[in-house]
């Protein structure tokens, strides 16, 4: 049975790619198992970047053959263009994410393309994985405000989502990347983009910089939507979005979920051992809004 409320973990790649400290492949299989053995059916396992760009996420192709019970686990992985696209078929990658900034400045920054470009990059890409028989996904990051530019208005977003979905895209994740959106206008967004393609075609993705991601997680699920990207302990932050803070945190939003009364299909209790290899990986204490209640709860040794 499928649950009511989608979880789709991030950690591994959103939440890996900006630490400092150097993360073995080894590791990031132990989380992963970690994360499965508490439930966790949807992981975006890591990017197929640059590694001079993105250094973390260096080991994507030998990570990907060794991922566990993935006939039971939907991974996916984000390439930036068909370059990254060819990598991911190599290893055997089944869907893959575009990213598309919602501003010329934030795209420049992050792939050294303006909208324009970035707009025909991802178009090629999805079409690309399309025919490969890749199941193919469309990020419109800095949705509703651009560390750069500032406010971005609802009719640009709903722009390049339908130019995705024209593309291809089967679906089209709404993302709040440096955190700065409010329940008053993640609502009325995903309401539309609802309406628009139905909820099996809909997620979001929100940071936790403001304090509002749970909030706008409750004001998306009042909008219809049922798939969330969200990160163990809190993990993330865009490495080329200044202030980003890490993505709401994936026990916030399932004990959120458990307790409003949506079926979820993650372990709580094991989740809290996932957090802790995520600890052990980064080297420094995690956890979300939750985190003190369920330290009392699901107490976890050496946690």
């Amino acid at each position: 049975m499928m649950p009511d409320i989608l979880i789709n973990e991030v950690g591994p790649r959103d939440g890996l790619q900006s630490q400092h400290a150097a993360i073995s492949l080894d590791g990031k299989l132990t989380l992963i198992r970690a994360l499965i053995e508490a439930g966790i059916r949807w992981v975006e396992a890591g990017s197929f970047v640059s590694p001079k760009a993105v250094p973390q996420m260096a080991d994507t192709d030998q990570l990907y053959p060794q991922l566990p019970d993935t006939d039971h686990v939907q991974y996916s992985a984000l390439v930036p263009n068909l370059r990254g696209l060819e990598r991911a078929q190599a290893a055997d990658v089944r869907e893959v994410a575009v990213v598309l900034s919602a501003t010329d400045t934030m795209n420049k920054r992050n792939i050294n393309l303006d909208l324009a470009q970035t707009i025909a990059s991802c178009t090629a890409t999805i079409k690309a994985a399309r025919q490969l028989s890749m199941r193919a996904k469309a990020y419109v990051a800095v949705a509703f405000e651009c560390p750069y530019e500032g406010r971005v208005s609802p009719d640009t977003v709903l722009m390049l989502a339908e130019l995705m979905m024209d593309a291809g895209a089967q679906e089209i994740v709404i993302a709040d990347t440096i955190g700065a959106a409010n329940p008053a206008q993640v609502g009325p967004l995903m309401g539309t983009c609802i309406k628009r393609y139905g909820a099996d075609r809909v997620s979001a993705h929100f940071h936790d910089t403001r304090g509002f991601a749970l909030a706008n997680v409750w004001a998306s699920i009042e909008a219809g939507v049922r798939k969330f990207d969200t990160s163990v302990g809190g993990l993330g932050g865009c490495p080329f979005a200044p202030g980003a803070a890490g993505n709401v945190a994936t026990e916030d939003v399932v004990l959120m979920a458990e307790q409003c009364g949506f079926r979820t299909g993650v372990d709580i209790a094991r989740l809290r051992e996932a957090i802790k290899s995520a600890e052990l990986l980064v080297g420094y204490s995690l956890g979300g809004r939750t985190t003190r209640w369920l330290n009392t709860q699901f107490p976890v040794a050496g946690a």
